[in-house]
């Protein structure tokens, strides 16, 4: 079973010989290291590149760990390089090599070269990082398996696949478990032996258990409004000894934002155009790791498991992602509307509402109320999980179902 990964096989091929170090960042076992090679290696084979002209290295691998060492890397890498010919040197969990940044840009002033790394922490592009490399990286960054991709190697019908996506998410090697049970020992070995213990290890987090629980309770209310403080409240509620602060709570958000584990979407007002600091929404990089710190107890929420999903998708396809609030008056209140996600590329603007159902005129209201308040001409969309037919309203609002937008690629360009 192949999965070819298309999107991001493009996504590399249109930066080639940009000058750029490619950056291809994302949670660990999304398929950062795949595309990479064989698929992008692959690619350069097919296109006449010699094998000897594409240098490897995966440096989480115990048989590399002398080339953890930078000087040594960097000797290695450049006794390769013996003509004048292009050079592709791809090089895994970079960030696992100390003072990695000197030695890419030195690399950078080899004019035959061209630099590909993985990482799986976003302090790899700290501040520092970027400044380091002066504008010299390039991110690609990587999410696990879209539903087209899962879809695509999936043995059954539309509903099925979606349902089995909802659970266990779109890691890639999660799709080779054979059975229910296989799948979750998978995502729950992964959730406490790789993303857990990396957090703690890389972080120095004293207090494992109280990290576990700050995933359990955002996977627990996914898609809803909270900050440190609130979720500070939670935990004094849960136990009235609780010493969790919201200082502590706003270093582990951090933590589990730089593992790529969570991503937070912002408030933005859209009629005012500006951003609310707090509170905000965060949403899971994938359902099945989400899933897996809750048992896979609540894995039948589906009206919050699809609004993560299609911010996932809106994510994959490149658009930057809030949370649309806007301030109606009614009689002599004000009222503030919610629109699920604000999704912004370029110049290119869209509103979209997530919908489990729309069986009622009431409920068809309800769902257009916030999209019909926005006082511009940008394109206002409704995502139902019914399988229906892909329509407009009179109002110019499109309600198209969840399978269209997952599985068409210009599904947003209707």
């Amino acid at each position: 079973m192949e999965i070819k990964r298309e999107f991001y096989l493009n996504e590399l091929v249109d930066r080639l010989d940009n000058g750029l170090i490619k950056i291809v960042t994302g949670i660990r076992r999304c398929g950062k290291s795949y595309l990479l090679d064989p698929i992008f290696k692959n690619y350069l084979i097919q296109q006449g590149v010699e094998r000897d002209h594409i240098i490897k290295l995966s440096l989480d691998e115990r048989a590399n760990s002398k080339y953890l060492d930078p000087d040594i890397l960097d000797q290695y890498i450049r006794s390769l390089i013996v003509d004048n010919k292009k050079y592709y040197i791809i090089l895994d969990e970079i960030q696992e090599v100390k003072d990695f940044e000197s030695v890419l840009i030195g690399f950078m002033h080899i004019n035959n070269v061209e630099i590909y790394v993985t990482g799986s922490n976003s302090k790899f592009l700290s501040s520092d990082i970027i400044t380091e490399f002066r504008g010299r990286g390039d991110e690609i960054r990587v999410y696990p398996l879209s539903f087209d991709e899962f879809y695509s190697v999936f043995d059954g019908s539309e509903e099925k696949a979606l349902n089995e996506y909802y659970t266990y998410g779109g890691l890639p090697l999660t799709l080779l478990a054979k059975t229910d049970n296989a799948k979750i020992n998978y995502l729950k070995n992964q959730r406490e032996n790789v993303y857990i213990n990396d957090i703690v290890e890389r972080n120095k987090i004293q207090n494992k258990e109280e990290l576990e629980m700050l995933v359990q309770i955002i996977a627990s209310d996914i898609g809803s409004l909270t900050n440190p403080l609130k979720l500070s409240n939670v935990f004094k509620e849960r136990d009235k000894k609780s010493t969790m602060t919201d200082k502590t709570i706003y270093k582990y958000l951090e933590c589990l934002q730089d593992d790529f584990m969570i991503e937070k979407a912002k408030r933005f007002d859209v009629r005012g155009k500006k951003f609310i600091e707090t509170p905000q929404k965060y949403y899971f990089s994938d359902m099945g790791i989400r899933n897996s710190f809750l048992d896979f107890r609540q894995s039948e929420e589906i009206s919050h498991i699809m609004e993560n999903v299609i911010y996932l998708e809106l994510r994959k396809r490149g658009y930057n992602v809030d949370v649309g609030t806007v301030e109606i008056r009614e009689g002599n209140s004000k009222k503030q509307l919610e629109i699920d996600f604000v999704a912004n590329k370029g110049n290119d603007k869209i509103y979209i509402q997530s919908a489990l159902e729309m069986k009622t005129p009431e409920k068809v209201a309800q769902e257009q109320k916030s999209l019909l308040n926005v006082n511009d001409f940008f394109k206002k969309i409704i995502i139902v999980g019914d399988n229906i037919k892909k329509s407009r309203y009179d109002n110019g609002i499109i309600i198209m179902s969840i399978y269209d937008f997952l599985l068409e690629k210009d599904s947003l360009k209707y």
